[in-house]
């Protein structure tokens, strides 16, 4: 299998634990997910098999969609309700205020990673130091937010739910502790899902469930080919001898490829409408080179 599968992941499991479950399923021994969830999520989780685990590093879009429920009042070692309890306060806020202190939190703002989470420094990853309960200065980062809405209340729980759409590389735990800090009273996140990733909605995706009872013509139809990923990227078609150097590896002449616009980077198709793979375009060379081949068995 060469293409995309759509994984809604459940809770409670990592996801490398719920990719490895779609290799057993599919049989494809090349596969990788793109945007890590944490175990506590569930949702959105766009899986690569075979050759498209090639293009995972060029996605066009990175941007993510969520549904995020929060705790106003407690605040956790991990910024969300998996994690134990360091501080309890007083809450005073409502919907009302909580509507007012989203406002600070939509465009450009800056986040400081947690402490448990992935990220690197100095070769060692955040959560194994937050593990042996050693927290360090983290370099915050900028991240945007061109959602955030609040789609559910309860005054007298203190919880409140947000849609939120932001740019790859957004921690909602982040996002939570923070609004909370604004309110004065802190917040911890108790539940998330995702609904979009690199274009894709959650709406189309599959539980490990229905694919372990899907037939393999199903199964097989369940698979996404890989440029309807790339669909961000224009698209040219070559000629045929034009395919067949593009296809070993060589670059072509801009002058004799029709389509070429000023974008970097290219969907190419054969005359019979196969996709080959990415090309990109290179003014001082006047060509198109491959920077991605679909390599399919």
């Amino acid at each position: 299998m060469t293409g995309v599968i759509l994984l809604d992941k459940p809770e409670g499991v990592t996801s490398f634990w719920a990719a490895a479950q779609l290799r057993r399923v599919c049989g494809e021994k090349k596969i990788g997910h793109t945007g890590t969830l944490d175990p506590m999520a569930s949702g959105l989780l766009p899986v690569l098999l075979g050759g498209a685990t090639k293009f995972a590093d060029l996605l066009p879009s990175h941007d993510k969609a969520y549904r995020a429920t929060f705790l106003l009042g407690a605040e956790t070692d991990t910024l969300d309700i998996t994690g134990r309890v360091v501080r309890q306060r007083f809450v005073a806020a409502d919907a009302a205020d909580v509507e007012t202190a989203l406002t600070r939190f939509r465009g450009r703002i800056t986040q400081t990673p947690p402490m448990y989470s992935a990220v690197s420094q100095n070769g060692v990853r955040l959560y194994a130091l937050a593990r042996q309960g050693i927290e360090v200065e983290r370099k915050t980062r900028e991240v945007e937010i061109y959602r955030l809405e609040l789609t559910d209340a309860d005054e007298v729980k203190g919880a409140y739910t947000i849609d939120v759409r932001c740019s790859g590389g957004t921690y909602i735990r982040s996002l939570v502790s923070d609004l909370g800090n604004a309110l004065g009273c802190g917040a911890v996140l108790t539940a998330l899902r995702r609904t979009e990733a690199n274009g894709l909605s959650v709406e189309n995706a599959h539980t490990l469930d229905e694919l372990r009872g899907y037939s393999p013509q199903t199964l097989c139809a369940c698979v996404l080919p890989m440029d309807a990923v790339l669909a961000a990227y224009p698209a040219v078609t070559v000629t045929q001898n034009q395919s067949v150097r593009f296809r070993n590896g060589g670059a072509l002449d801009l002058g004799r490829v029709r389509g070429v616009g000023t974008q970097e980077t290219y969907r190419v198709y054969d005359p019979q409408g196969k996709f080959l793979g990415l090309g990109q375009r290179s003014t001082e060379k006047n060509e198109l080179a491959v920077r991605r081949l679909l390599i399919e068995r």
